[in-house]
């Protein structure tokens, strides 16, 4: 796909994909993650009028997300099971099955798995790019391999974030 242009709604049809989770992209995040993000949809996969991606993350007990924001994009995360919680801007919030989470550009946020199961969430990324900086930082995944003993972030992590969607905070 990855489309030149995007499309419009003068088209007959827009795309169409359906993606079981088993055959979709997935990456190991390495600490303080620990866990997993696939990617379902990206314009790697679909070609859109408003470009975004989407996937699920799983992050495993006391996994966190580090402290960031995204300057030039907007998240939505719809947590589907487990527990834990959001820090966004300061504020704490509780992720909990059916929880859903929008960030606007520019707001810091991080995220901590305090319960005793995974914390799974769906998450929408818009303009996109979010898969490429999961490609960067993480080994490919594939579905029902065991998960890798914990491992560092790359040593240039600080290019991939300069080069990506990520702004550290």
């Amino acid at each position: 796909m990855n489309q030149q242009l995007p499309l419009d709604f003068d088209a007959p049809v827009g795309d169409l994909r359906v993606a079981a989770h088993d055959h979709c992209v997935s990456y190991w995040q390495p600490q303080p993650a620990n866990g997993y993000a696939e990617v379902i949809l990206s314009p790697e996969n679909i070609d859109t009028v408003h470009r975004f991606s989407m996937g699920r993350q799983l992050l495993p007990a006391g996994g966190r997300v580090r402290p960031h924001a995204h300057e030039r994009a907007e998240e939505v995360l719809y947590v589907l099971s487990g527990t834990g919680s959001a820090e966004i801007e300061g504020k704490t919030y509780r992720m909990n099955p059916g929880t859903t989470l929008y960030l606007g550009h520019n707001r810091a946020h991080t995220f901590h798995n305090d319960g005793h199961e995974d914390l799974q969430w769906v998450w929408f990324f818009m303009p996109g790019g979010l898969e490429t900086f999961f490609a960067a930082i993480g080994p490919k995944r594939h579905a029902g391999e065991p998960a890798p003993a914990p491992f560092a972030r790359p040593a240039d992590i600080v290019a991939i974030e300069a080069n990506s969607v990520i702004a550290v905070r």
